[in-house]
């Protein structure tokens, strides 16, 4: 059996709060010993990690991978390999496909391609027939054939009835709803935020009321029927403490943020010329909100970092800013851009645990996915990271079909140098060497 020895990083683990100096043996497709000066078997491969982070795995809990459907702006292969070149070893793939993964026949597909893929994907199903938010999809078949969570994600259930039949539903079978918050009564034709920005450039704008007035009904839900209820994308300072308020009161709540709302703010969308790069949902907020959302991230009511990699066909996004579709493909440079901060010291209180956590250990967890760990027996996901090592966002160059970023031109420091899935490296220093699937996959 082959034998793999990360030796001289910097393993941090913040499943079990360890951060030193150790090596790492993997043996298989299995973690089996941290330590400080391990002496591998005869034959063991060695992997300098010298001046590297050693982490677990990255997993990104919020991904559109557009396949079945949509495969011209990416499919499962083209989405694992972006997902390996920027440091991910899992990601969980929206349902939001044609047709719509709202049954067992399309979440079979998505793990069948999933078998041959350069990370692990998991699945997430519907949570109502066609992304419709009329009748609830096939959750309980859905989950014992391998669906992770249930999402309308980029459609909000309106109907609150239909979200508490779906609250009583989970419950019973212990599933997870991710949600995405928004009153279309009040997001209608809304192309930015809401606000002096979008009333200087003639733009029509969605209040942070259409995200919050949803949110805040959910919660309600919540509290009165049970369950577990994670939380997309969150944009405002409104709903960062709404959240807050609910985690105090013991509410089974989580929340994710993505990098793009964590950066950059609407006035992004007169700067960059009305590129629709900048155009989101929901969209880029107020500087205030942005900061709101760091503190929810560093105070823990913010559990995940979650890219939301919305990848689009150039056709799709080089037309006027009212008719393009919202979305960033952020798998290759979400990590960059969370490390360049970090390098930056912008952000009190900003860790490398943290972010790994972030990154990481809190969407396994989360997900009730394997990984998030390097506890010795566990799977041998590893992310290995360059905190010096300098790298220019150029999307002309990503494994991703899709090129529509905002921050295309961005020179930051921090980089995944290996990607390792199951014990095999399927990415070295920018480089994806995915291999024919293994046994363990």
């Amino acid at each position: 059996m082959k034998t793999l020895l990360i030796k001289g990083g910097r393993v941090i683990d913040p499943s079990r709060n360890y951060d030193q100096e150790a090596d790492l043996l993997i043996r298989g497709a299995i973690i089996e010993a941290v330590e400080k000066g391990l002496k591998p078997p005869a034959g063991t491969e060695t992997l300098d990690a010298t001046g590297l982070v050693v982490a677990p795995g990255l997993i990104d809990m919020h991904v559109h991978l557009r396949d079945p459907g949509y495969e011209y702006k990416e499919d499962i292969f083209s989405g694992a390999r972006a997902a390996a070149a920027g440091g991910f070893t899992a990601v969980a793939a929206m349902a939001n496909t044609k047709p719509v993964a709202d049954d067992l026949s399309v979440i079979g597909y998505v793990k069948e391609r999933a078998a041959r893929a350069a990370v692990r994907i998991f699945p997430c199903g519907a949570l109502t027939k066609g992304l419709e938010g009329h009748e609830l999809a096939e959750l309980g078949r859905m989950q014992k054939g391998g669906a992770v969570a249930f999402s309308d994600d980029g459609r909000p259930v309106v109907s609150a009835s239909l979200m508490r039949n779906a609250l009583q539903y989970s419950k019973g079978i212990d599933a997870l709803i991710i949600l995405h918050e928004e009153d279309p009564s009040l997001s209608a034709g809304g192309m930015m935020h809401e606000g002096a920005v979008s009333s200087a450039l003639g733009l029509r704008g969605t209040p942070a009321a259409a995200e919050e007035v949803m949110l805040a009904r959910d919660l309600l839900l919540l509290k009165y029927i049970g369950g577990r209820l994670h939380l997309a994308h969150l944009s405002t300072a409104g709903s960062v403490e709404m959240v807050r308020q609910a985690k105090a009161a013991g509410l089974n709540v989580t929340a994710e943020v993505a990098p793009h709302h964590l950066l950059l703010t609407d006035r992004a969308v007169k700067n960059l010329s009305y590129s629709t790069n900048t155009k989101v949902n929901p969209p880029l907020r107020t500087e205030f909100d942005r900061q709101a959302l760091w503190e929810g991230l560093i105070d823990g009511t913010i559990d995940a970092i979650a890219s939301d990699h919305a990848p689009h066909h150039s056709d799709d996004k080089d037309v006027e800013y009212d008719f393009a579709p919202f979305g960033i493909a952020g798998l290759e440079s979400t990590l960059s851009l969370l490390l360049n901060e970090l390098s930056a010291k912008r952000i009190k209180k900003l860790t490398l645990p943290l972010l790994m956590d972030k990154l990481s250990t809190a969407p396994a967890r989360i997900l009730r996915v394997s990984g998030g760990t390097l506890q010795p027996g566990s799977p041998a996901d590893v992310t290995l990271i360059d905190l010096k090592q300098e790298v220019s966002v150029n999307p002309n160059t990503w494994y991703s079909k899709a090129r529509n970023t905002p921050f295309a031109g961005y020179r930051l420091t921090g980089v995944a140098a290996y990607t390792i899935v199951g014990g095999e490296v399927v990415m070295k220093r920018g480089v994806v060497t995915e291999k024919e699937p293994v046994s363990h996959r």
